[in-house]
């Protein structure tokens, strides 16, 4: 958390893709220093290298670069040999975990192309030292500027074939198809490399939702550069935009999903909710319907944050008998609220002052209005009847 009340989020804008370099270069652009890179970079087991930032012109727009100088080249590293570097190394905890869940996340991908055990996968390009330097060099980056969280925008899917220690692969790589799972992508027609594998892995790993530009005051900006020139003269940039995040109560984007049920007994639905709320449901309802030949069915719907809605899809498939879910993303309007109590006859309960256009309005809790009534034996309704008798200048916040 930076600061005592803010958050501060990053924007990874991957208008032309995203690599690990070209993420560092960024990190390096919006005011990550080179000495404090290298400081952290020297915890690391690593072969003797330098690193040299330097700026360029992309169309008018100045952006960092970051080069890396090596000794003699090494073996290619297994995921086992970069999990002991970065684990045996004196780096933050965080630091060490979000690299470590980085790799994870290409090693895991090279697992199943290749088809062999996780230990046994051998990074080629990805186990030398540019890109150790690139993705763990970017998380050392991340901590550094306090960034509490990331958003990233929709990748860019490019055509065409790249050269690797494989042989010719078609692009968009199969390790950046395979890590980009349930991740917002687009077709470009540029037949040129835009998502690396690295670059898949960091912004996948590091990110807490894909979308449109969130909600901020803007702090810094940073630009990197990538290695090679795009057709059309079309900036070959990677930008971060970095600022406090910005709560809007009263408009947010939620992810709406459906399923029709036909051949499912609606007896497990509380425990269906139950777990649906667990996961970071906003609201789930159940709604009878008739469907085809006449049979009765359910229509089964959740509102959620998009960035927990890859959970609560498996919750559906894992809980339902549903084999196909329908989602959408819609805008609602909130009325800004707070949790407190109010004092009845039988002691305080649970209420939520909501702050409408007339004024507060106080709403009961049905739960503790609950408790309070067995706990006192005493109908439900005098309870409610109490709560609505109270002013909202009686509401005492938690």
């Amino acid at each position: 958390m930076n600061g005592k009340d803010q958050t501060l989020i990053a924007y990874a804008d991957c208008f032309s893709g995203v690599s690990g370099d070209m993420f560092l270069g960024a990190l390096l652009d919006a005011g990550l220093k080179l000495e404090h890179l290298q400081a952290e970079l020297a915890k690391l087991d690593l072969e003797e290298f330098t690193l040299r930032s330097f700026t360029r012109q992309e169309q008018g727009l100045r952006a960092t670069k970051l080069e890396i100088a090596a000794g003699k080249p090494t073996a290619p590293r297994s995921w086992k040999d970069i999990r002991n570097l970065i684990s045996q190394s004196g780096l933050h905890g965080t630091i060490k975990e979000k690299s470590l869940s980085i790799f994870n996340c290409l090693a895991v991908a090279e697992a199943k192309i290749h088809d062999c055990p996780l230990d046994d996968v051998h990074f080629h390009e990805i186990g030398g030292l540019d890109s150790i330097i690139d993705i763990v060099g970017s998380v050392i980056g991340i901590h550094y500027l306090g960034i509490d969280h990331l958003i990233a925008s929709p990748l860019p899917m490019s055509r065409g074939w790249v050269r690797c220690d494989h042989g010719l692969l078609p692009l968009p790589p199969p390790a950046v198809c395979e890590i980009l799972r349930d991740v917002p992508v687009y077709g470009s027609n540029i037949e040129q490399e835009l998502v690396t594998p690295t670059g898949a892995a960091l912004v996948k790993t590091l990110s807490c939702d894909f979308g449109n530009f969130p909600a901020m005051r803007i702090r810094q900006t940073g630009y990197g550069a990538g290695s090679r020139k795009l057709p059309g003269n079309l900036p070959n940039l990677f930008r971060l935009v970095i600022g406090i995040e910005q709560k809007v109560d009263e408009s947010q984007e939620v992810e709406v999903i459906e399923t029709n049920l036909d051949d499912w007994s609606p007896e497990p639905y509380p425990h269906l909710c139950e777990q649906l709320f667990s996961l970071g449901a906003l609201d789930v309802s159940l709604t009878p319907l008739h469907m085809k030949k006449g049979r009765p069915g359910f229509l089964l719907q959740v509102i959620t944050d998009p960035a927990r809605s890859l959970k609560i899809k498996e919750c559906i498939f894992s809980e339902t008998t549903s084999i196909g879910i329908r989602f959408r993303r819609e805008k609602r309007m909130t009325l800004p609220r707070q949790t407190g109590t109010v004092n009845t006859t039988w002691g305080p309960v649970q209420v939520k002052r909501v702050e409408t256009p007339a004024g507060y309005v106080l709403y009961p809790e049905y739960e503790d209005c609950r408790r309070l009534a067995l706990e006192n034996k005493v109908p439900l309704k005098d309870v409610y009847a109490e709560v609505n008798r109270c002013s909202p200048a009686e509401f005492e916040k938690e």
